[in-house]
């Protein structure tokens, strides 16, 4: 039996008028022709798509493509300019930084605002308020106006009520990542902790690794439009290709052709093989050097498919590369990498040691590692476990029946 819909958005798009004038007076002396000097800028465009109960939805794209106005749109900070949206349940919202706070009001006094805002009564907030000020770490700033605050009290204090409030849906934009460490490792179990309740969670963000552990579900904007919903994975290569495509565009001469770089991703060869929970990799890479460039080097790195960073190295503390234009071939050999099952990317790069970045291929290879017993994960080991008046259970035994 499949979850109950808590967020329909039904054919939305959404509209917004630029204006060329630079001031009112530009206005004023232009207004019978103002039709002229304004454009309009449609950030959704037809727009469908249903969330269920219990899912974390990942919004991400390129800047500009939409994914913070769908998040205020279905959050109801703004109005479509056609379709719909429904939504059920309690709603808590992190927008962005500050949104709901007074700046001439205490800490103290935010909470309880912010609280009423998102639906709590007095009797309500003065419960949770003791955890809403622990959580937040702010204790004894509580009392002082937040127009004093730092950018990271401002993020904590909003957090702590949002998520205090007992919500059914949770809409997070961005905002987490001006938190600290700490504070991130906690607003992260907390998250957890509410997937684990079976709560609704729409998240914005432009950390594939975050997207990739928090998502069970990523929706691609591209120009206002939905490019990929769907599975995790798919969702952040798409994504990825898209900033590759974006960087290529930039590299192109007038004519479309491509303008050459003194150092290019000339040629890229993956070979992978797997034995006994084993993966031995052979990767060969040509490089173009159609300039001389002096300490030169490549960048090489491993990632899951949902973009967190295995293994990263560089060549410049090993080799000298040639420094001759022409084709070079370096060759990359892993022998003994054990990873789970699953698909990964390698990525290279090409840049100098004066930190000029030349060429990039991301990924440039993928290659795949088959299931195993050994268990899930990114890494494949060989594990026991004892215990004293414990049972062997029999696995993927034979059962007949009489």
């Amino acid at each position: 039996m499949s979850s109950p819909t808590i967020v329909s958005v039904n054919d939305v798009s959404k509209r917004f008028i630029m204006h060329k004038d630079k001031s009112l007076k530009e206005r004023f002396v232009n207004f019978r022709r103002a039709r002229r000097h304004r454009d309009d800028f449609w950030a959704l465009s037809e727009i469908s798509l249903d969330i269920h109960s219990g899912s974390t939805v990942g919004l991400v794209g390129h800047n500009g493509s939409g994914k913070s106005t769908l998040l205020k749109v279905i959050g109801g900070i703004i109005q479509p300019t056609k379709g719909s949206i429904l939504r059920r349940g309690r709603m808590a919202a992190l927008l962005e930084l500050g949104a709901g706070f007074h700046p001439d009001l205490t800490g103290r006094e935010n909470v309880y605002l912010n609280a009423a805002i998102l639906g709590l009564t007095r009797s309500e907030t003065d419960r949770h308020f003791d955890e809403i000020v622990d959580f937040s770490g702010i204790g004894e700033f509580i009392d002082t106006q937040v127009k004093f605050y730092s950018s990271g009290m401002y993020v904590r204090l909003a957090f702590a009520v949002a998520v205090h409030v007992d919500p059914d849906l949770l809409l997070v934009d961005e905002v987490l990542a001006v938190g600290d460490e700490p504070f991130q490792r906690k607003c992260m179990e907390k998250i957890a902790q509410f997937q684990h309740e079976g709560r609704t969670i729409i998240l914005v963000s432009h950390s594939a690794e975050q997207v990739g552990s928090l998502c069970d579900r990523v929706v691609v904007l591209d120009g206002g439009r939905i490019q990929h919903d769907g599975n995790p994975g798919e969702g952040i290569r798409i994504l990825r290709e898209g900033y590759e495509d974006e960087r290529r565009a930039v590299l192109r001469n007038a004519d479309g052709s491509r303008r050459k770089l003194a150092l290019e991703v000339g040629s890229f060869d993956l070979e992978s093989s797997f034995d006994a929970g084993t993966t031995t990799l052979t990767a060969r890479l040509g490089v173009d050097v159609n300039e001389s460039v002096p300490d030169w080097g490549v960048g090489f790195s491993i990632e899951t498919a949902l973009g967190m960073r295995l293994y990263n190295m560089t060549t410049f503390d090993e080799l000298a590369l040639p420094t001759s234009t022409g084709r070079h071939e370096l060759v990359f050999t892993i022998p003994d990498l054990r990873v789970g099952p699953g698909q990964y990317m390698i990525n290279v790069g090409l840049g100098d040691k004066a930190g000029r970045n030349y060429d990039l291929a991301t990924p440039a290879g993928t290659f795949q590692v088959p299931g195993d017993d050994y268990g899930n994960g990114v890494l494949a080991l060989r594990t026991s476990v004892t215990a004293e008046g414990a049972v062997p259970l029999v696995r993927n035994a034979k059962i007949e029946l009489t």
